[in-house]
């Protein structure tokens, strides 16, 4: 896996953990369209990680399906949930330290922020899907990454 690829994969990870630590949410909101957005991923392929990152336990049964179907590299996921705990942490040590209704906006934001985003802004239809490390390498590499 790219370098560059790794460090998307950690800043996604981080950035969850800490809004999942802080408002209570990660994988639909955050993880889903920073996978499709940031590098590429179907639809399918961002759920399945972002099932398995965060569900495995017990959503082992829907892990099942997605990976079955070719949707999650499991180096990504491994990858996202070692930043998604750091994040975590931290994320919950914020919002613990600021006003509850404060937090509570900083959630209405983002929702509002991603629904308009996938609802009005979203140009790109993903009609055959490669693996999602290897489509990640590719957008990587078109926007100037080595």
């Amino acid at each position: 896996m790219d370098f560059n690829i790794i460090i998307i994969l950690l800043a996604i990870g981080l950035v969850s953990g800490i809004l999942g630590g802080m408002v209570g949410i990660g994988g639909g909101i955050i993880i889903v369209p920073a996978l499709i957005y940031l590098l590429g991923f179907t639809q399918y392929q961002a759920q399945g990680t972002s099932l398995a990152l965060l569900m495995l336990p017990v959503g082992v049964l829907g892990v099942i399906q997605y990976y079955k179907q070719g949707h999650i590299d499991f180096s990504v996921v491994f990858i996202l949930a070692a930043a998604f705990v750091v994040g975590s942490f931290f994320g919950s040590k914020l919002a613990m330290s600021i006003p509850q209704e404060t937090v509570k906006k900083i959630f209405a934001c983002l929702l509002l922020f991603v629904g308009i985003k996938m609802l009005f802004f979203d140009g790109k239809k993903n009609k055959v899907a490669p693996k999602p490390h290897e489509k990640a390498i590719a957008v990587a590499q078109t926007k100037g990454h080595p």
